[in-house]
């Protein structure tokens, strides 16, 4: 199995032939296949915050990208490696085929990137430090027993809705120092509800580990149907909640609409053929809905950043 992870692919040889020893598995159980998600998602915000033209601007683009680095690296990266050291996982995992055996110290690693992110989290604008410190809560809530709150159904899709659908964006906002307003208030809260959809989605593929570990996760709750129903109702709020920040906003609507489209064209065919899938098909679907997620954020931009 070491041999395997080591040489699975061109990537993996370049970093175990690089870096000394263990190296590179520290880096992999930080899930770097996530990290351009993750970025996109998160300088969705700062772009809501300044529009195109205030991109690139001197002082704050500084900010977001700081604060990019300690959203993506240290806070994302050490919740998905602590996440490692206690699901043991053998098969493959959201972001992570094939994952390397666990290096000696990836529990500590995984603590002073955290902590170190919360440090740092100081230099920026109060409401970043706040969001770094609920989502550092909760994901030690959710990984680490005796909490282990991703093994409880229901609130396992709360922290994830919240953690990553709104707080996430909502932390590039803040890096920029700007006061939040209704209509792009309704927008982080619309991404609270489209993760509410995702996350069901992420762990169709992974029903038969998560029961031989015991897990009780949302979707073994609520079974394949009703999941991908769940999934598929909480993406129409969320469209719902898009359509009336563009009436807030006084923006034209027709880009959410596309990208509501592209949901359905993933969620539709999932439903009437779910029965049937192989694991890796229900995986090959939540990648899928992953890039409808990046069409989303796409159509937002276009629509709200101005």
């Amino acid at each position: 199995m070491v041999t395997d992870a080591r040489t699975l692919n061109t990537w993996r040889r370049w970093g175990y032939g690089t870096l000394p020893g263990d190296a590179f598995s520290y880096v992999l159980h930080m899930r770097p296949a996530e990290w351009p998600i993750m970025a996109g998602h998160t300088a969705l915000g700062y772009l809501l915050a300044v529009g195109w033209s205030g991109a690139s601007s001197g002082r704050q683009l500084g900010s977001a990208l700081f604060a990019l680095f300690l959203w993506v690296i240290c806070l994302n990266g050490g919740t998905l490696a602590i996440n490692s050291v206690y699901d043991k996982d053998e098969g493959d995992v959201g972001y992570l085929n094939s994952p390397p055996p666990l290096p000696k110290h990836l529990l500590m690693f995984s603590w002073i990137l955290l902590g170190a992110g919360q440090v740092l989290a100081f230099a920026l604008p109060w409401g970043f430090r706040l969001a770094y410190a609920i989502c550092f809560v909760m994901s030690v809530a959710y990984s680490v027993p005796p909490l282990r709150l991703k093994a409880v159904a229901g609130l396992d899709w709360v922290i994830n809705m919240w953690g990553f659908g709104t707080l996430t964006p909502y932390a590039a906002w803040a890096a920029t120092g700007r006061t939040l307003d209704l209509g792009h208030a309704i927008i982080l809260l619309s991404f609270c509800a489209l993760f509410a959809g995702l996350y069901p989605l992420t762990q169709l593929y992974q029903l038969e580990e998560d029961r031989k570990r015991g897990d009780r996760t949302l979707a073994i709750l609520f079974g394949l149907e009703a999941s991908l129903w769940l999934a598929t109702g909480s993406v129409v709020l969320a469209f719902g909640g898009l359509s009336w920040a563009s009436d807030i906003l006084g923006r034209p609507a027709g880009l959410i609409y596309v990208a509501l489209a592209a949901w359905l064209v993933v969620l539709f065919p999932w439903i009437r053929q779910q029965s049937v899938w192989t694991p890796q098909q229900h995986q090959r679907g939540m990648y899928w809905a992953l890039g409808a997620w990046a069409v989303t954020d796409v159509a937002v931009l276009l629509v709200f950043a101005r």
